[in-house]
């Protein structure tokens, strides 16, 4: 029996949708926009199933980056994701943020197996969501709120190439400047075609979160200020 997955990608400012059927990219949409993520992404999923010849009963699962990334990106996909699981009685796949970066980038990397994967999401200042795979999707380090010094990750570079890559990546680029195992690149942003290729093999596993429960994988705590009372 053919699999469709929806996957929705909401961790970071680029809003994202993808099909895939039977692990096979079918189609995917993508907009570039702040703070849009609320108003477009059910909009982008209409398009997407319709320009695909698909509709929302034909799916077999939705999928949905887990995190880490945007606080409120991710509530918006976690909320989408949940309600149409509900509606539809399919199972909900939780993808996380950085190995599917780093799935995504290992697919076109060339020599792949003799490199280290490290995607960087900005957590601001000097801070980044990091974690390190290998190319099979092997988790080297776990997913963890990273300080960017100058003796950061020295240990894996001292002994590994490693390519780091994300929107937090360019911060840490000048710590290592001159050291030959360390590569940069730019413009890699976190996509639901990538999230849809590891929900399949979720799918098969039937690796599936509980509806009514799940939450995404902030990595942090969220802090929230109370206004000052003018006098």
């Amino acid at each position: 029996m053919s699999t469709l997955i929806l996957s929705l990608e909401t961790s970071s400012p680029v809003c994202s949708v993808a099909l895939h059927r039977d692990g096979s990219l079918v189609g995917q949409s993508e907009l570039r926009l702040e703070k849009s993520h609320s108003s477009h992404l059910s909009l982008l999923v209409n398009q997407l199933l319709e320009n695909s010849q698909c509709t929302l009963q034909d799916l077999s699962a939705v999928a949905v980056s887990d995190g880490p990334g945007s606080y409120t990106g991710l509530r918006i996909g976690a909320a989408a994701a949940k309600g149409l699981c509900y509606a539809l009685d399919v199972p909900l796949i939780a993808v996380g943020t950085l190995p599917a970066m780093a799935a995504q980038v290992a697919a076109y990397t060339a020599d792949a197996e003799n490199v280290l994967f490290c995607p960087m999401l900005d957590a601001r200042r000097m801070e980044v969501y990091s974690a390190l795979y290998r190319a099979d999707g092997t988790e080297v380090l776990a997913p963890a709120p990273l300080i960017l010094e100058a003796d950061t990750l020295a240990e894996q570079l001292a002994h590994h190439r490693l390519l780091f890559f994300g929107n937090g990546a360019a911060k840490f680029e000048p710590f290592v400047a001159g050291n030959l195992n360390a590569g940069f690149l730019r413009g890699i942003e976190p996509s639901a075609i990538a999230v849809g290729t590891l929900a399949q093999a979720a799918f098969t596993r039937q690796d599936f979160r509980d509806v009514a429960y799940y939450e995404p994988f902030y990595l942090k705590e969220v802090y929230t200020t109370t206004p000052k009372v003018r006098s």
